[in-house]
């Protein structure tokens, strides 16, 4: 019976434990609908059909961008990602600077211009314009199977310059490519 108590109170002592050990604490998502100037959050979410414009946003993580919904940003800083499926329309302007990566798919419209991208700009499968404009990507440009065109100019890419199966066809120049260029990016 001794040996009952001592476990019975051992396990209490060890559930005393875990309800008062301090627990850490989740990011937070913000949700933005209308205008946020410069603020910091920890992730960002433009809900469906709404639209979002950011002035000087820091974002400690990601930004989703939601089925139709439309994000401008001028001159934010974001540590993760911009991501983007089914989306009206995702503007990047402004000295932006993105700590990993652009990633529009299925969606509409898009226009990067004057941007710091450390990992890719990937647009995907939509079927509006891209126009990818004077921007710094520390990784690759990849454009597949878009059926409202894409204009890549004056950019400075590190890693590959990638077009395949565009609609008509890509148009722009002047990009500086560290790795390759392939496919109907190759006159870019």
């Amino acid at each position: 019976m001794k040996k009952l108590i001592t476990v019975l109170s051992v396990f209490g002592l060890m559930m005393v434990s875990l309800l008062v050990s301090p627990t850490p604490a989740l990011a937070e998502e913000v949700t933005c609908i209308g205008t946020k100037g410069a603020v910091t959050v920890d992730n960002l979410r433009v809900p469906k059909y709404k639209s979002c414009t950011l002035n000087g946003t820091k974002v400690k993580g990601n930004i989703k961008v939601e089925k139709g919904a439309t994000l401008t940003a001028y001159g934010i800083n974001v540590i993760g990602n911009i991501q983007a499926e089914g989306a009206n329309n995702v503007r990047v302007f402004a000295n932006s600077k993105i700590g990993g990566s652009i990633q529009i798919v299925q969606g509409k419209r898009a226009n990067i211009h004057s941007a710091t991208v450390n990992g890719d700009i990937q647009y995907e499968s939509n079927n509006l314009p891209l126009r990818a404009t004077q921007n710094t990507v520390g990784g690759n440009l990849q454009a597949f199977q878009n059926t409202g065109g894409v204009h890549i100019a004056n950019n400075v890419i590190d890693g590959n310059l990638q077009c395949k199966e565009n609609n008509p066809r890509p148009t722009g120049g002047g990009n500086i490519v560290e790795g390759s260029k392939e496919d109907q990016c190759k006159n870019l």
